[in-house]
């Protein structure tokens, strides 16, 4: 109930706030934007991070963070970028990304959970919050029965909530066919025994062939998902299976130095805000309109914020106060040297977008 009450306060509520230490207006990336906190290092490499908000105290909310190894694992780090030790999960093959839902119905109870790709297992990990313990009867295969090469190699994934609290997870891969079929889209339930299961809903997403496809996105309150086609652009489809496999629109096709990477979601309001898509080799951050043009599908670019990360995979980022340190949100990105970036939201604002008070 708090936490529904500091969305609904955050959403509605805007304003402009100015820092002197940001970016400009153009869309030219101004000034690097330095963390607030940079994590302790991961063992191996760290690919993709997802933020749980603490229900019943902001202050306590964590970051899931993985670590990216055949010998990898799930590192959790308070708000400050420390490793909670206890909480770390070690053991996985290769996991790559890593996202979170609130309210999975298991046991008759609702349970927040974070679920990571285990690439080496072709598996999915569901692991219960925020005690990070395994709720998934030691994993669940996906993309079952392909057999070309590297169609079942996990890497990304994102959670659809639907607004009558079906939680859905889309799946991605480290390759696949260019037939309209590379993502996989999956209802998770319990299995009747407290544990999750996983039941194939549908089949969908283009893809260029020009090399893969691992950032996905999910928009709950609008029910849009994006995703990387990297080298190409962001692509939007219909998050309700039922509302068909249309490709909505294709942004984001122009300005990146290589790849379009990770894709996370700042909300000013129910229906407004900004899509952050990372520009990997240039270390910035191209940030477009969330509610868009034309048909709610053009996303005209607004600005590009260069960061102190490097070679950024993943980010996330959520839209209301956690703590005195993050009072207008926190965003937080994963850099090449084994860390992620913790930023205030108001650092990558500056004086051109805004933020929630």
């Amino acid at each position: 109930m708090i936490l529904n009450k500091l969305i609904l306060s955050a959403a509605f509520l805007t304003l402009f706030i100015s820092c002197t230490n940001n970016t400009s207006t153009s869309t030219n990336a101004g000034p690097t934007i330095q963390p607030l906190y940079v994590t302790e290092p991961v063992e191996f490499d760290t690919d993709d991070p997802a933020i749980w908000v603490n229900p019943a105290d902001p202050a306590q909310s964590l970051i899931i963070g993985t670590d990216k190894d055949e010998n990898g694992g799930l590192y959790v780090y308070d708000l400050k970028g420390k490793i909670i030790a206890e909480k770390r999960v070690k053991g996985l093959k290769r996991p790559n990304n890593v996202d979170i839902a609130y309210g999975l119905t298991l046991g008759g109870k609702k349970v927040d959970v974070a679920i990571t790709t285990e690439r080496m297992t072709n598996k999915i990990r569901v692991y219960s919050l925020p005690d990070m313990q395994p709720v998934d009867n030691g994993g669940i295969e996906v993309y079952v029965g392909e057999t070309n090469k590297m169609y079942r190699d996990l890497m990304g994934i994102a959670l659809y909530t639907s607004p009558t609290g079906e939680i859905h997870a889309i799946v991605g891969r480290k390759t696949g066919p260019k037939d309209g079929t590379y993502l996989w889209q999956y209802a998770l339930a319990d299995d009747g025994q407290g544990q999750v299961k996983a039941t194939l809903v549908r089949k969908f997403g283009n893809f260029s062939g020009k090399k893969e496809i691992e950032a996905i996105a999910v928009d709950n309150e609008l029910g849009y998902i994006y995703y990387s086609d990297e080298q190409v652009g962001v692509r939007k489809y219909y998050a309700d299976p039922a509302k068909g496999n249309k490709e909505l629109a294709l942004f984001a096709t122009e300005g990146f130095t290589e790849d379009n990477e990770g894709i996370s979601i700042y909300k000013t309001s129910a229906t407004t805000g900004y899509i952050l898509v990372s520009d990997q080799s240039a270390n910035q951050f191209k940030i477009y309109s969330r509610e868009g043009k034309d048909g709610a599908h053009h996303h005209e670019l607004i600005t590009s914020v260069k960061t102190a990360t490097n070679q950024s995979d993943g980010s996330d980022v959520v839209s209301i106060p956690l703590n005195n340190d993050f009072k207008h949100g926190l965003f937080v990105a994963m850099s090449d040297d084994k860390t992620f970036h913790l930023y205030r939201w108001e650092d990558i604002a500056g004086k051109t977008l805004k933020v929630n008070p």
